[in-house]
């Protein structure tokens, strides 16, 4: 049964529709808002609307961007990936939410407002020389909730044309509904009002605005003359899965920890998913080749291998491991291009979706997610204990820990001004035979951050560096306990496969997860980092404070430095609702607040200062 998570902040309901089961006190939630697309920039359409395309029109979105292909399609509104959908016709679909082409909600105030959010627009076709007898089909693959949530009945997915007069007709609707797989629509065009010399056609999902909690996936568009309703079968053979990683456990860790121990870091095989749309088996020959993306070093030379794949599945093929290594720096990043392809098939399909590209990245970091969030993990917390949650990591050498990475899910009111500690441990109580915890630093206070940085995680410098042997450690994060406390939300990569590697305690003892999929904090080795911000903690700024606090009527703010500094006060919504202009000590009214939380930022010179929080009697 689907599991619905009822969250009510500070009057602001938030309804979380659960896709995957909830245990105990770990949730799945959705983004808020998809980092992926932070700071990108979607390509101008060079081509003006008024370009024509023709007959035929496919379009399976095989592809390595983010965006629509702007030679087929106006807007940039969908996200093009292959992480938010389950077992595609091909590999990459058009996933349809409540974000907009930069990734954040359409309306971030409400989310209890069904209205129409993301679409995808054809460029005109010029259909002046066809008749309804010429027998022109649409027909494209949908499918519901994907690795995303699952869309109400309100949460519908609509195709629309676009008659000569300019008018947009709705000609199928299908209501939300829980996961199925990708299911294919056939679509007539008969009426004479869709024979003209700028017929467009769109689809559209209805939402509410505020989060990615609503997914439609769309695949494998066909738009021809000479067709059929019975015309369904899809004669293709194409990769549609992500083939998995180099490396057997991590996704990504830094080269000298690869090579100490290539042995056990190496997976055995590497595995792609192939799908046959036929509805008969077909025989295939497939191959994969491997190089050093810098050097252009061979890693692996053509090695091919055959294969039967039985009617209209998803099969997994595989290729050996390559043992083939490159010389480099202690800290250089080092990438291998991995090129699995169908060399021979019986398919007569498009082209393109018949090779799949994976690169195997060496950097400063180990993750165990592939860089993409599909959902939220938080916790269930207590007003009276804080909440933890470390990640456990192996290094084969001794290495030098520097920071943190942090991939932040979006809430509504923000949460950038809840405080949290980075904790590293090389124990946990009860976990891998340890008798206690043993807690190795704290970096203190630190806060969310969702500005765009490299790879759209957040980053935290350590103000010391910390000197790590060899074997097991844990990096994560305390929340603390406080009036009003609630977890963080940090993203989910639920193409996850095996042990997460994930603990967590609310009730001071350390439970394994039992979530499917991984949170996404990654430990930063070696080299000098760059943070996201020039400093995220406090030791390093002019220290202030609000007194009295609580406060009746007025209160007045210490700081060492001189001359004017600007104030802001913030409900717990996160919404400016006070701000000024103040000298050290002077007093600031705040009789016209009502009674409860609020939050100050001072800045002088610019510069803003850690948060503090003070209550209104």
């Amino acid at each position: 049964m689907k599991k619905i998570t009822l969250v009510i902040l500070s009057g602001l309901l938030i309804i979380f529709n659960q896709a995957f089961p909830v245990y105990g006190q770990e949730h799945a939630g959705s983004l808020g808002a998809n980092s992926i697309l932070h700071g990108q920039h979607p390509l101008v359409n060079v081509a003006k609307k008024t370009t024509t395309v023709t007959l035929p029109f496919f379009e399976d979105f095989t592809g390595y961007g983010l965006y629509p292909d702007n030679a087929k399609w106006v807007e940039n509104q969908v996200y093009i990936n292959n992480t938010m959908c389950v077992s595609p016709i091909s590999r990459g679909v058009a996933t349809f939410d409540a974000l907009n082409e930069l990734g954040h909600p359409w309306d971030p105030t409400s989310n209890n407002n069904f209205r129409y959010a993301d679409s995808l627009t054809s460029r005109p076709f010029d259909l002046t020389g066809y008749t309804p007898g010429d027998s022109i089909y649409l027909s494209f693959f949908y499918q519901p909730q994907g690795l995303g949530f699952y869309p109400l009945i309100p949460d519908s997915f609509v195709l629309f044309m676009r008659i000569r007069y300019g008018d947009w007709l709705p000609v199928w609707k299908t209501a939300g509904t829980a996961l199925q797989p990708f299911k294919q629509v056939m679509i007539p065009i008969t009426d004479t009002l869709y024979f003209y010399d700028a017929f467009q056609f769109r689809f559209a999902n209805i939402a509410a605005l505020n989060y990615s909690d609503a997914i439609w996936n769309l695949d494998y568009i066909r738009f021809d003359a000479h067709r059929n309703m019975n015309d369904t079968l899809v004669n293709d053979i194409a990769y549609s899965g992500n083939p998995t990683p180099l490396l057997n456990d991590y996704t990504s860790m830094p080269y000298r920890q690869f090579i100490a121990n290539t042995a056990v870091e190496r997976a055995i095989t590497y595995r792609d998913s192939i799908h046959n749309n036929y509805d008969s088996p077909q025989p295939i020959t497939y191959g994969f080749t491997a190089k050093d993306q810098t050097s252009g070093t061979v890693l692996q030379s053509v090695v091919t291998n055959t294969a039967t794949l039985n009617a209209g599945s998803i099969q997994q093929l595989t290729n050996n491991a390559y043992t083939t290594t490159v010389t480099a720096g202690i800290y250089d990043k080092v990438v291998f291009e991995n090129k699995h392809y169908i060399q021979s098939s019986t398919a007569t399909g498009p082209l393109n979706n018949d090779t799949i590209i994976k690169e195997q990245v060496f950097d400063n970091y180990l993750a165990y997610d592939d860089g993409s969030a599909e959902q939220s993990y938080y916790l269930s917390l207590f007003p009276s204990l804080p909440g933890k949650i470390e990640i456990e990591h192996h290094l084969n050498i001794p290495d030098t820990l520097r920071g943190m990475a942090i991939y932040f899910g979006k809430t509504a009111p923000s949460q950038s001004y809840k405080a949290f500690s980075i904790e590293v441990y090389s124990e946990l109580a009860g976990i891998n035979g340890a008798v206690a915890d043993h807690l190795l630093y704290a970096q203190d206070p630190c806060y969310p951050g969702y500005a765009d940085t490299i790879n759209n995680f957040w980053i935290y410098k350590f103000d010391t560096p910390i000197p790590l042997p060899a074997g097991t450690f844990y990096t994560g994060v305390m929340m603390p306990a406080e009036s009003s406390s609630d977890s963080l939300y940090f993203g989910f990569d639920l193409n996850r496969i095996g042990n997460n590697h994930v603990y967590y305690n609310v009730l001071s003892t350390w439970n394994p997860s039992l979530l499917h999929g991984a949170v996404m904090m990654r430990p930063l080795l070696g080299q000098e980092i760059k943070p996201s911000l020039i400093s995220n903690v406090s030791t390093n700024e002019e220290p202030w404070g609000i007194f009295p606090n609580p406060a009746d009527n007025t209160i007045s703010i210490s700081f060492n430095h001189s001359g004017n500094t600007e104030y802001n006060i913030s409900n717990i919504q996160g919404q400016s609702i006070k701000t000024g202009t103040i000298i050290k000590d002077n007093i600031i009214d705040i009789s016209s607040l009502s009674s409860g939380l609020y939050f100050m930022n001072i800045s002088n010179n610019g510069i803003l200062n850690t948060p503090k929080k003070f209550i209104k009697l």
